[in-house]
């Protein structure tokens, strides 16, 4: 076994606990730096927003989180915990199966307080630079007092990735008349009362803010960019229709769709996703991020170049990201102690360069680099790293009937659900039953 390491933990949210626990349980000394004043990551409710509604302004003071004030897990409780620490109910918390967000903050509240990894925090903390130095690296901090420099054996990169907009494009954005917003600086349906509004996004946050606003707005236009969407009307809400993507946008306000169908709008609501970004990060290159592909990494954790003293924990999407982020967590902790072992750099450079050959060849988009599609290949070899092949069956179980679940209801968060076993019809179909229905982690 390796000595005891020294590892900064960039982010005190989801994945920057899991990281920190694994990392104490290994026996490495973690210190976790975080820039708020609250553990939680994306899961810290801010009620204000940002200067720039659309998030574009590279000197706008950023608000971290993209939460809104009603928002419900669309994912169930039984598939946001870790294997060892189950987010079960609590009598005197949220008992509903899509538990809402102030729930989800106390569960990691009491992760971080059960396992002692608050006392770890360095909280209103900024990181302003990491950087490899002689084979170390330098963590560049600051607060409100005094700036410090640290040095690290490793470094585990947490700090989330739903904070810098992804923003659509279409011609005449810039300069249509009307109000455009990014979903990160969505909070309330109140500024859209009487408003005819164009919700861009279909996606779990999407449609979730869409019906949201409907009750409050005159019109509802929900944009799509699947091809197989024809205008219509919802049915389940008087003034929602669905369209298929913006064509483009005129100076008199008006907006046309591919479908042929136009309106006269007010507001322009991206619900259109984030890109990774690691501002203080300085690697001369080596980690890059074009098109939201964050690489090169092996197994989305470990640049070859600089493994195993740099990782990145929580990247993948459409996984169950608790338990997936719990994995990665636990691996990169035992690759650091020497009680699992990566391959060679060029090794892990060949395997890297052929998944992006295999994805080229299947026609998946660069910006899918890290959208896992619910394949369990990749939660199975994580789990067969660090020695816990016994939960892959169970936890495969329980995604295949919430899958089912999903697909039988229609309004399916207002429903209860258990899971029970997986059933013949999802079988060798998990993966086209989960695009269906569009599942993520927010």
């Amino acid at each position: 076994m390796a000595s005891p390491l020294k590892v900064a933990v960039i982010g005190a949210g989801v994945a920057g606990m899991a990281a920190a626990r694994a990392l104490k349980n290994e026996g490495h000394l973690a210190v976790i730096y975080e820039k708020s004043d609250k553990l939680g990551g994306t899961w810290v409710y801010d009620p204000q927003v940002e200067s720039d509604p659309l998030g574009l302004d590279p000197n706008r003071e950023t608000v971290h989180s993209s939460l809104y004030h009603s928002l419900r897990t669309n994912l169930p409780r039984q598939l946001m915990g870790f294997s060892d620490y189950p987010f079960s109910t609590d009598k005197n918390g949220d008992p509903r199966t899509f538990p809402g967000r102030e729930e989800v903050l106390k569960f990691l509240n009491e992760f971080a307080t059960h396992f002692g990894l608050v006392e770890l925090i360095r909280f209103q903390t900024k990181v302003d630079r990491v950087e490899r130095v002689d084979h170390r690296w330098v963590v560049e901090s600051s607060n409100n007092e005094s700036t410090s420099n640290d040095t690290f054996d490793a470094v585990v990169v947490c700090n989330g990735h739903f904070t810098q907009p992804i923003v659509a494009n279409f011609p005449g954005r810039e300069k249509w008349p009307g109000k455009q917003i990014h979903s990160h600086n969505y909070r309330v349906p109140d500024p859209f009362k009487d408003q005819i509004v164009v919700v861009i996004g279909e996606g779990p946050s999407g449609t979730d803010i869409a019906v949201e606003i409907s009750r409050v707005a005159k019109q509802v236009h929900l944009s799509s960019r699947s091809p197989q969407v024809k205008i219509s009307k919802l049915d389940f809400r008087d003034n929602m229709w669905q369209h298929s993507k913006i064509d483009y946008v005129d100076v008199n306000g008006e907006v046309v769709f591919q479908d042929g169908g136009s309106i006269y709008a007010d507001i322009i609501l991206h619900c259109t996703g984030f890109k990774y970004d690691f501002p203080f990060l300085k690697t001369d290159g080596i980690v890059s991020v074009e098109d939201n592909r964050v690489g090169p990494l092996y197994k989305h954790v470990f640049p070859p170049k600089l493994a195993p003293t740099l990782s990145f924990v929580g990247l993948t999407s459409r996984t169950p990201i608790f338990p997936g982020i719990d994995l990665q967590a636990k691996w990169v902790a035992r690759v650091l102690s020497g009680k699992a072992c990566l391959p060679s750099a060029e090794e892990m450079a060949a395997e890297v360069k052929e998944y992006y050959r295999d994805m080229e060849a299947k026609g998946i988009p660069k910006h899918y680099t890290h959208s896992l599609a619910f394949e369990f290949d990749y939660v199975d070899w994580l789990a067969n790293q660090v020695g816990s092949e016994g939960i892959i069956e169970r936890l495969r179980s329980t995604v295949e009937s919430y899958v089912k679940f999903v697909i039988d209801h229609g309004m399916w968060r207002h429903r209860e659900w258990e899971p029970c076993s997986g059933t013949k019809e999802n079988e060798g179909g998990l993966s086209k039953s989960i695009e269906k229905v569009k599942l993520s982690s927010t």
